[in-house]
């Protein structure tokens, strides 16, 4: 018995060698897709996790460019102790010493800035009395604030000492715009009155400072003095309680000017320590554990540093080191920075997985037709098999014994090529999940072809419905299932929008298309054949008859030609539109060539817009403003009032529909004299009570209050908003703001605010750009050198080295390339499979007298029909279906402009592909024809 066992075994075994040598080039060809795909599960996560690391440092870096993301701040308690004191240089060390606190990897991903700041509540300034012009009196907000110094030169002077002699008032430095404001130099002293502290003080304290050196601002590529305008230029606002004007300027002091002052009797100011977001390596995967330790800081600091309560203002009491503070506030502005990359995130997600199943499904379809060919070549084999007596199951055990340590071993040795080659320490890891599956998936489809090939037919039984019917049944149930199953899946990408399991959405929608094609196909080729019938020859006939023939037959090589060729256009179609809306996007930041942004409603220097020959310039201000309507009476706060020069706007952008809007309604309507000024204004659609005007009450600098008649004009459109020429000046406005535009012949009337901003637009008078150094030259002079200049070329490159953006389009052009590659092989082996019938027509049709251009023109009207269909089919396919899934692509957060952008195919890539289809197709024409050639007489006769 066990030697009949043994010799069992052993047979089977020489079989399992026997299958193996026949099917080797096959199961080298299913071991390469195997190898191919699993290394992909193992690579691709880590580069996609790569690029996905970069795009949030870029962000990071960019929103620390213009504010601190993370601060930490308190107020020092100068009255706990029996005489007010504070030693502000230990209190800034020891609260840089609270980064400890953290704990955990927040600890290494955030670090105190050098130093910390502070600034005390504006003071009166006593001495000198207010220097010329309207103003009525003086604020001087005192400041430390270490991160300016290097960012300013000083034209006489030297810097605040930290470390005040003895005996000598505390020393403070200034602007020179400041300093030419208060009518004060070097060695100048300024007297300042702070307001009392309660329950502690009757009268208000009085400190005198001496003006310690007068700096000049430097420009830098960072927002540092955007955010701090009244350090660099004194501001004025209306005074708040009686008439007048109020100057606003900052100063900066020494470290121990803190102490100076609280001796003086002044309460603390508020101190500030900033962190920085350092996200080295696995910058997602950093700041997703960043995030809970984060929200949790505050918190955990007062509750370990605080206890009891302050007796003087009844807030708890703190103590950092041994100062006793008020509660600590931490200020957290990457929280939210991360929330919303995480949705950009899940976004381009959601479309890659598009591309990634569409190349999931070609290599699946790849596979059922290399499993089919290796069938067809094994089916002598396998009907002799049945005739000797083997059952189903045996078949199946012994095909799936050759190919499953085949499919097995080239995972393994995929998936660890592709952990080899991947990128290391990025958010990215790899996928065993996905390798395994796609290696089942391979192992499965060859068992599951086996057992469809050698099942045994199913015996006839009585009153049975003819098998054409009952398989016409079956085919309609399926079709409609796929039809159901698209509609419902675009209907929930439409509703919900996409995610990782509605990402195979795109690939059931393809499924419909080839059933629909399949249904069309073969009518279509019917009433071709009609006509071929009624002319001469028999060759067109022939072909198109075989064609028609043979048209069920070829729904697998049809669906991988048109979902292979639907991705393509489709991944083409994305990256037009992603790179055109990059322009306008682009386009919309700079609102130009170029555009510069200042604090404040400024006007530029007298002949400043002129000074640069070839460069057209458009002047933009911005104002915060109460309306009151005229029909209701309802108030309306705030509301963004932009004045502009429509010739201006013209000028700059000839074909914009803002300018063509304004410049017939503001060009020629100056404002009119008298108590009430009447002015034309374009208003937003967000604005109520449009239709009866609005009124409004402004306080010019030196001025009686003006009465504002508004008079709306018209109302802007979608495509006027959206105007590029308007970009820079909605970026200083707040979402959901109404905006009021009028002409800037009004601006003498609006008053001098820092809340305010300035906008220059700066355009090339010839067809190309100027040089980027020529419009940031022309930009600082008008505006100033604190003023932010941005240009349009470094916009559009900005926006184009994006993480996300270069990664979404690398994965479109990889998992184009691939499935193309997939689909001509799969093609190229179902053209084999079926080569057979073909050449048999060809054969038996050359004993009758075929010549072998006849036999070429039969071979091409064979297989086109196959081209144009999947050519037709996968065009429409790639461009109608974004469509259908237009709400769900939101496209616009990878442009940065204002809309979605419009849909655009890249109609070059697709004639290309068509292209290619064709020449496939005729090149597997030309193959056939040219090895029917070479057959022998007793060849053909064979096969007829």
């Amino acid at each position: 018995m066990a030697r009949a066992r043994g010799r069992r075994g052993a047979t089977a075994l020489r079989l399992v060698r026997k299958e193996v040598r026949g099917d080797l080039p096959l199961l080298a060809f299913l071991a390469v897709l195997v190898l191919a795909l699993a290394g992909l599960c193992a690579w691709a996560p880590a580069v996609a996790g790569r690029q996905e690391d970069r795009a949030l440092r870029q962000r990071i870096a960019a929103a620390q460019d213009e504010a601190p993301l993370v601060t930490l701040s308190t107020a020092p308690e100068v009255f706990a102790a029996e005489s007010p004191t504070v030693d502000m240089a230990r209190l800034l060390a020891d609260g840089r010493a609270l980064h400890d606190r953290l704990g955990g990897p927040a600890a290494g991903d955030l670090a105190f800035a050098a130093g910390g700041s502070y600034d005390y509540r504006p003071a009166a300034l006593t001495a000198p009395p207010p220097h010329g012009g309207p103003v009525t009196s003086t604020e001087l907000t005192v400041s430390h604030l270490p991160a300016a110094q290097g960012r300013l030169s000083y034209v006489s002077g030297r810097a605040p000492a930290d470390d005040t002699p003895l005996g000598a008032p505390p020393q403070i430095a200034l602007s020179q715009s400041t300093a030419q404001a208060l009518g004060v130099g070097t060695g100048s002293r300024l007297a300042l009155e702070f307001a009392p502290t309660p329950a502690v003080q009757q009268s208000p304290p009085h400190v005198a400072l001496v003006v310690s050196g007068v700096f000049r601002t430097t420009a830098g590529a960072d927002g540092f003095w955007s955010s701090q305008p009244t350090l660099a230029q004194p501001t004025r606002h209306p005074a708040e309680r009686s008439a007048g004007t109020v100057l606003s300027v900052r100063g900066l002091v020494g470290t121990d000017a803190a102490d100076r002052l609280a001796q003086a009797g002044v309460s603390g100011p508020q101190v500030t320590w900033q962190l920085r977001a350092d996200l080295h390596g696995a910058a997602v995967d950093r700041a997703h554990a960043l995030t809970g330790p984060l929200s949790q800081f505050g918190a955990d600091l007062n509750a370990d540093l605080c206890q009891g309560v302050d007796p003087v203002t009844g807030d708890i009491s703190c103590h950092v080191g041994d100062q006793q503070t008020g509660p600590l506030r931490v200020t957290d502005a990457l929280t939210p920075l991360l929330d919303a990359f995480t949705a950009q995130d899940h976004q381009a997600r959601a479309l890659a997985s598009f591309a990634v199943d569409s190349l999931a499904a070609v290599a699946l379809a790849t596979t059922a037709v290399a499993v089919r060919l290796l069938l067809r070549r094994r089916a002598a084999y396998l009907r002799l098999q049945r005739a000797r007596g083997a059952s189903t199951a045996r078949l199946v055990v012994l095909r799936s014994a050759v190919a499953w340590p085949v499919v097995l071993v080239a995972a393994l040795l995929g998936f660890a090529g592709g952990r080899y080659l991947a990128p290391g320490g990025t958010s990215g890891s790899a996928q065993p999940v996905a390798a395994a599956a796609s290696a089942a998936a391979v192992a499965l489809t060859v068992s599951l072809l086996t057992w469809l090939a050698v099942r045994e037919p199913a015996r006839a039984r009585r009153r049975r419905r003819p098998r054409r019917r009952a398989v016409g049944g079956r085919r309609v149930v399926m079709e409609l299932t796929v039809l159901l199953a698209a509609g419902a899946g675009l209907a929930a990408l439409r509703s919900q929008g996409p995610d990782q399991v509605l990402g195979a959405v795109p690939v059931l929608v393809a499924l419909a298309a080839v059933l629909v094609l399949l249904r069309l196909y073969p009518l279509a080729l019917r009433l071709l054949l009609r006509q071929t019938r009624r002319g001469r020859g028999t060759v067109g006939f022939v072909g198109v008859a075989r064609a028609a023939h043979d048209a069920p037959a070829t729904g697998l090589a049809l669906f991988v030609l048109v979902l292979t060729l639907g991705t393509a256009v489709f991944g083409g179609l994305v990256q037009r539109t992603v790179d055109d809306g990059l322009a306008a996007g682009a386009a919309w930041s700079a609102g130009a060539d170029a555009s510069a942004t200042a604090a404040g409603n400024t006007a530029p220097a007298p002949g400043a817009l002129t000074g640069t020959p070839g460069i057209r310039t458009a002047l933009q201000h911005l104002h915060t403003m109460e309306l009151v309507g005229r029909a209701d009476g309802a108030v309306v706060s705030p509301v963004a009032v932009v004045t502009v020069d429509p010739r201006q706007l013209a000028a700059v952008a000839p074909r914009s529909p803002l300018a063509r809007a304004l410049v017939p309604a503001l060009a020629a309507a100056p404002p009119g004299a008298g108590a009430t000024v009447t002015l034309p204004a374009f208003v937003s659609p967000d604005l109520p009570s449009g239709r009866g005007g609005f009124t409004s009450t402004v306080q010019a600098d030196g001025r009686p209050p003006a009465h504002i008649a508004w008079n709306p004009v018209g109302t802007l459109t979608t495509a006027q908003l959206h105007d590029p020429l308007l970009g820079p000046v909605t970026a200083q406005i707040p979402a959901g703001t109404p905006m009021v535009i009028t002409t800037a012949s009004a601006e003498y009337l609006m008053s001098q605010r820092a809340s305010g901003s300035t906008v220059l637009l700066l355009q090339g008078a010839g067809p190309a750009a100027p040089d980027a150094a020529v419009l940031r030259s022309a930009a600082t002079r008008a505006l100033g050198p604190l003023s932010r200049v941005g240009t349009r070329s470094q916009t559009l490159s900005a926006l184009r080295a994006d993480g996300l953006t270069s990664g979404l389009g690398t994965v479109y052009a990889t998992a184009s390339a691939l499935a193309a590659l997939a689909g001509l092989l799969a093609v190229a082996l179902e053209l084999v499979l079926t080569s057979h019938e073909r050449s048999r027509t060809t054969s038996f049709l050359r004993t009758l007298g075929l010549d072998g251009r006849q036999a070429r023109a039969m071979h091409v009207l064979q297989l086109l029909p196959l081209a144009v269909a999947s050519a037709v089919g996968g065009t429409l396919l790639g461009l109608v279906e974004p469509r259908l899934m237009a709400k769900a692509m939101d496209l616009r957060q990878f442009t940065g402009g204002p809309a979605q952008p419009a849909l655009r195919a890249d109609y070059s890539l697709t004639l290309a592909l068509v292209a290619g289809v064709v020449v496939l197709i005729l090149a597997a024409a030309a193959a056939e024809t040219a090895l029917a050639r070479r057959r022998r007489l007793a060849s053909v006769l064979r096969l007829a």
